[in-house]
């Protein structure tokens, strides 16, 4: 028995780095998965890499519109029957520039993504958790989302607001047996940090000597984190930030 038998989930930010992996722990744990991506022939290529893993489907969706939230909850719904996990992952760094910089459109890209993306799928997934009166919401903020960074106004204050949507929904749904989390990840081996370095004009030695650990994260680090959040193993933590971030918080 894996720990996640029996369990739904939902994964936002599917064929992204972090998401691919992340579907992996949960298939392996016994999960049934479902990909959710804006981009169609990724989430192709990923389902064809995890198949033969479990029980798996994919939803092409953008997360900043209603509809097509709507659209991958209703999928997983009459698919699967349940929703026991949501990994409320998708996301975007967008431009990295001081904030006079900044036209109001690359703002508001940035948040429309990060935040209007991440309350859509709180706002259609839990009431379904509510009404099962269990369920585990995992929110991806990051490190920024707890430190500051000039240049990353916007992605920052992004990230800020899904502690704040973690936090928020974390009280509104703890009577009903419903946890929300957050994870805060450092750079992580994917292709948001090959956007973070080109922005900052540096490479992934100058940024990793930022981390006390040394290196870079790897997507698994992240996706062992997510399966704790996911399973009954942490049926007591609800409304916490969890840091995944090689010791940055202790600088």
């Amino acid at each position: 028995m894996g720990r996640l038998t029996g369990k739904v989930a939902v994964i936002t930010g599917g064929a992204g780095g972090i998401g691919k992996v992340t579907a992996e722990r949960f298939l392996q744990e016994g999960a049934k998965v479902v990909l959710v991506d804006l981009y169609e022939e990724s989430l192709h290529e990923v389902k064809k890499h995890l198949d033969s893993y479990g029980d798996l489907i994919t939803v092409p969706a953008d997360v900043t519109k209603e509809e097509d939230v709507k659209n991958y909850v209703n999928q997983t719904v009459e698919t699967f029957g349940q929703i026991d996990v949501f990994f409320n992952n998708a996301g975007v760094v967008g431009k990295i520039a001081p904030i006079p910089d900044l036209t109001v459109e690359e703002f508001d890209q940035v948040m429309n993504v990060n935040v209007r993306g991440v309350f859509l799928g709180l706002k259609h997934v839990l009431p379904i958790m509510k009404k099962q009166r269990e369920g585990s919401v995992i929110n991806t903020s990051s490190v920024s989302g707890l430190n500051g960074t000039p240049k990353m106004a916007a992605y920052m204050a992004s990230k800020h607001a899904v502690v704040g949507l973690t936090k928020a929904a974390a009280l509104e749904v703890a009577k009903a047996n419903v946890r929300v989390n957050s994870i805060h990840p450092s750079p992580v081996h994917t292709q948001m940090a090959r956007d973070l370095e080109e922005g900052l004009k540096v490479d992934e030695d100058r940024l990793a000597k930022s981390i006390p650990l040394g290196r870079y994260g790897d997507a698994r680090d992240v996706a062992n984190l997510v399966v704790f959040l996911a399973s009954d193993e942490s049926q007591f933590i609800t409304g916490v930030q969890y840091r995944v971030d090689g010791g940055m918080g202790a600088l």
